[in-house]
Parts: structure tokens; C-alpha cells; sequence
């Protein structure tokens, strides 16, 4: 049972899953740092409020308050996270990909790409081989 569980553990599935979430959450971390610290006083100024989770509030009938502040800064948080994402790894990878297609591409005749050997076609022609020198070394000898 515990051997089990050791090779679940030292998978690497399991262990690439668990530095995504310690380093999600620590990306959330700076994210809402930034977000708090940089971007709510700045939009908080602008509506004159002491910061956003308070701004643009919406009294209702019975005193309750709907804070479009709060979503506000929900939804930047949002978007800075997603153009991280996207420039900082999608972007890239995706440009790598497109140089190693090109590189694929321009270097490698479309002849072997397109008709690729497989083992079976090895092992028949170095059996026809060794068949062809095999009959070529049993043919008439000389001796001195």
C-alpha cells in the first residue's frame, strides 16, 4: 500500500500539479498585491473614495449596497492575470512552436517526412542484404 502511493507521488503529473498551484498561488499573491496597492488607490482617487472595494457603491431599498468598486477590481485582477498568461507564456511558446515548424519545414526533405521507415522495412532489407551476400560468398572458390 505505501509503495502505491509512493509511485502515485513520484509521478510527474502529480509533482508538475503541485508546483502549478504553489506557483498560482503565489502569482495571485502579487497579482492582488498589485492590484490593491497600485491600482485601487489610482481608480479610488478617481472616484473619490478611499479605495475601490468601496467605490461606485449602489444603495438598495433596506439599506443593502451593491459595490460595482468591488467588481471593478475584481475584473482588473482578472485581465492582469490573463495578459500575463498570454504574454508571458502562451505567446511564447506558441512563437517557439511556429520557429520549430519553420525550422522542421525548411530542413527536412518532404520525401522522408512523407515515407517514413519503419523497422519492419529495416529488418527486411538487412535481411535481404545478408541473403545477398551470403549467396555472392557461396559461389565457386578458388584454392591456390
Amino acid at each position: 500500500m505505501i509503495n502505491g502511493f509512493k509511485e502515485f507521488i513520484m509521478r510527474g503529473n502529480v509533482i508538475d500539479l503541485a508546483v502549478a498551484v504553489v506557483i498560482g498561488t503565489a502569482f495571485t499573491a502579487l497579482v492582488t498585491s498589485i492590484v490593491t496597492n497600485v491600482f485601487n488607490p489610482l481608480i479610488a482617487a478617481v472616484f473619490q473614495a478611499d479605495s475601490l472595494a468601496k467605490a461606485l457603491p449602489l444603495m438598495l431599498p433596506g439599506g443593502d449596497k451593491i459595490l460595482f468598486g468591488a467588481v471593478i477590481g475584481a475584473l482588473i485582477n482578472f485581465l492582469l492575470i490573463a495578459a500575463v498568461v498570454y504574454f508571458v507564456i502562451v505567446l511564447p511558446l506558441n512563437k517557439l512552436k511556429e520557429a520549430q515548424d519553420r525550422r522542421r519545414a525548411t530542413g527536412v526533405p518532404s520525401a522522408v517526412v512523407a515515407d517514413p521507415t519503419t523497422e519492419l522495412d529495416l529488418l527486411t532489407e538487412i535481411r535481404d542484404l545478408l541473403a545477398k551476400n551470403s549467396a555472392t560468398d557461396q559461389g565457386p572458390r578458388h584454392t591456390a
